[in-house]
């Protein structure tokens, strides 16, 4: 029987990229965003894929979006947490708000990801797979980043002890933590490192790569090769991991 994956945050970078391997792997996909234009457009471009609205935030959204996934077709085997913001703010200058948005996407989101896709595989007495979109930022804080490393700290915390909780079920939790990814989001960033510095965003790739052991950046589709393996029969031995694929930049 063809397996079906849950997808958020998938209609552009990283998530897309994972839809697209997905597919290829031979699953039938749910392309789940809060943007749901480009949810469409990324079904459109995919076989075996349909679209979907969710916030992520919204503990009820994401609930319903797994019961109407098992609707539509029949199963769920795979729950892929990917949906995720950042912000680029100093500590000392971060608004409540900034961080509460920070926590409701990027924690809150995995959180219902994780309660939702367990209920369902209970229901169903399956062995299902819940891979949760955490980042170097897990292990290693960047300056204008500790909100958000904050909130991939957390991920590996959820992961690990929902990997513990539902290990007895089969249920198998792990994350994938990227390095620096070429997406919308790292275009944005670059943006602002380039007007801060007077370079241009090529020059701050360059700058980028230097870090990197294998001298390139990341690309969504490395990503991709990493939740392609734990989304497989190849990884159902392993839980409770985040697995850091960065090129090369931290080691642990």
């Amino acid at each position: 029987m063809t397996k079906v994956a849950i997808i958020t945050g998938a209609g552009k970078g990283i998530g897309k990229s994972i839809a697209s391997q997905l597919v290829a792997d031979g699953f039938q996909v749910a392309i789940a965003d809060m943007d749901y234009d480009s949810a469409v457009a990324t079904a459109d471009e995919l076989s075996n894929a349909r679209a979907y609205r969710v916030n992520v935030a919204n503990h009820d959204a994401v609930f319903q979006l797994v019961d109407q996934v098992v609707q539509d077709f029949g199963q769920l085997d795979v729950m892929i947490n990917n949906a995720g913001i950042t912000k680029e703010i100093m500590l000392e200058d971060m608004a409540e708000d900034d961080f509460q948005a920070l926590f409701d996407v990027n924690v809150k989101g995995v959180l219902f990801g994780i309660q939702a896709a367990a209920a369902q595989f209970k229901r169903q007495g399956s062995h299902g797979k819940i891979i949760n979109a955490a980042s170097i930022g897990a292990y290693s804080v960047a300056e204008k980043h500790s909100g958000y490393s904050a909130t991939k700290f957390a991920v590996r915390s959820l992961t690990q002890g929902a990997a513990k909780e539902l290990g007895g079920d089969q249920i198998t939790v792990n994350a994938y933590c990227p390095g620096y990814v070429e997406t919308p989001m790292m275009d944005a960033i670059l943006q602002n490192y380039a007007e801060q510095n007077g370079t241009t965003v090529e020059e701050e790739i360059a700058r980028g790569s230097q870090r990197i052991a294998l001298r390139r950046p990341e690309k969504p589709e490395d990503v991709a090769q990493v939740v392609s393996f734990l989304a497989s029969e190849k990884a159902d031995y392993i839980t409770g991991q985040a697995i850091v694929a960065d090129g090369g930049v931290i080691y642990k």
